[in-house]
C-alpha cells in the first residue's frame, strides 16, 4: 500500500474533500515541507521555555550564594525569564518564516499604545526598578516615605507594602515613593537622642547639667563612645534651655527615650531646680457702649451720686 492509498484509508474521503476534486498529493506535498518546519518550531518553542526557566532558576541560585537580596534576586529573575521568553519566541516565528520586520512593527505599535494607555504603571514600574536597583531602604526597614511611617515589608515593582506601628498594612504606588522625601530611620546601627530641657533662670546651671549628664551616663542602653553630652542651647522667654545628647543603639532608642524623659522629670524636681512653662501676663481693657474706658465710666457714676461736683445746667433761650 502506498502512502497516498494509507491516508485516504485513515481519512474519511469528505474530510479531504476529495469529492470536491481535492488533491491529495498536494497535501502531502505540503507536510513533507511545512511538516519539518512546524515540528522544529514547536521544539524550539518547548525546549526553549524550559531552558528559560531552568537558566532562571540557576541565575536565583547564584544570587543566592552572592547573598544578594531577596527582592532585587526576585526582581533580576523575572527580567532575565521575560528576556528569554521574548527570544524564544522570535526563534520560533522566524524559523516558521515570519518576517521580523513585520513582527517588530507591530510590536512596537503595540507598545506604543499600551505604553500611552498605561503611563501610571510604567511610573511606578521605573520607580519599582530604581527602589530595587538603588536601595534607599530595604525589607525590615524603618521608614517615612511619602509622608508614611512604617516598617517596610515588601518591595515590588509596582508598589511598596509597609506596616504602621500600630498593625496597619499601607501599599504605596512607587512612583509616590520616590517623588517624595524618603526618610530611613534604621539605615545606621546607631542614632542620637537629642531632648531639651528647660530650667529657670535662678537654678544653678552646673547643677542642672551634672544632673542631666549623670543620667545619662548611668542608663544601661546610653553609649559611652560617643560620650552623652549636655549643651545650653538658648535663653528662651521663661526657662534656660538646655539639650541632652546621648547616642544608642536603633533598636533601643523609643524605650531608652522615654526613660531619660521621665529620669529627667523626678531628677530635676528631686534637686530642687525647676522645669517652667511659657507664662503670659494678660492685661484686659473693659470698654464702654460709647467707647469710654471703665475708668471713666467709673468716675461718672461716682460724680451722680453726688461726691464730685456737677456743673450747672444753663437755663434755654
Amino acid at each position: 500500500m502506498t502512502e497516498k492509498d494509507a491516508v485516504q484509508a485513515l481519512v474519511p474521503k469528505s474530510l479531504l474533500g476529495l469529492e470536491a476534486g481535492f488533491d491529495i498529493d498536494k497535501l502531502l506535498a505540503w507536510a513533507q515541507t511545512k511538516g519539518l518546519v512546524l515540528i522544529s518550531a514547536l521544539a524550539i518553542l518547548l525546549i526553549g521555555l524550559w531552558l528559560a526557566k531552568w537558566l532562571s532558576r540557576a541565575l536565583e541560585r547564584v544570587m543566592t550564594r552572592a547573598n544578594m537580596e531577596v527582592t532585587l534576586r526576585g526582581f533580576l529573575r523575572n527580567i532575565a525569564y521575560a528576556a528569554m521568553i521574548v527570544i524564544v519566541a522570535v526563534a520560533a516565528l522566524q524559523q516558521l518564516g515570519v518576517p521580523m520586520t513585520s513582527v517588530l512593527a507591530v510590536l512596537g505599535a503595540a507598545g506604543l499604545a499600551i505604553g500611552l494607555a498605561l503611563k501610571d504603571s510604567l511610573s511606578n514600574i521605573a520607580s519599582g526598578v530604581m527602589l530595587i536597583v538603588l536601595r534607599p531602604f530595604r525589607a525590615g526597614d524603618h521608614v517615612q516615605a511619602a509622608g508614611i511611617e512604617g516598617t517596610v515589608e515588601q518591595i515590588r515593582v509596582f508598589q511598596t507594602r509597609l506596616r504602621t506601628i500600630d498593625n496597619r498594612v499601607i501599599v504605596l504606588p512607587n512612583s509616590l515613593i520616590t517623588t517624595a522625601a524618603i526618610i530611613n530611620f534604621t539605615a545606621n546601627p546607631k542614632r542620637r537622642i537629642d531632648l531639651t530641657v528647660g530650667v529657670g533662670y535662678d537654678d544653678d546651671l552646673k547643677v542642672a547639667k551634672e544632673t542631666l549628664l549623670a543620667l545619662a551616663t548611668a542608663h544601661p542602653n546610653v553609649l559611652q563612645d560617643p560620650a552623652p553630652e549636655v549643651l545650653v542651647t538658648a535663653l528662651a522667654e521663661s526657662s534656660v534651655n538646655l539639650e541632652l545628647r546621648s547616642w544608642v543603639k536603633t533598636a533601643n532608642l523609643m524605650r531608652t527615650k522615654s526613660d531619660l524623659v521621665e529620669g529627667i522629670r523626678n531628677e530635676l524636681i528631686g534637686k530642687g531646680l525647676n522645669i517652667p512653662y511659657p507664662q503670659r501676663d494678660l492685661h484686659v481693657y473693659h470698654h464702654d457702649a460709647d467707647g469710654r474706658p471703665l475708668t471713666e465710666v467709673l468716675t461718672k457714676a461716682i460724680a451722680d451720686d453726688g461726691d464730685v461736683a456737677q456743673p450747672a445746667i444753663k437755663p434755654k433761650a
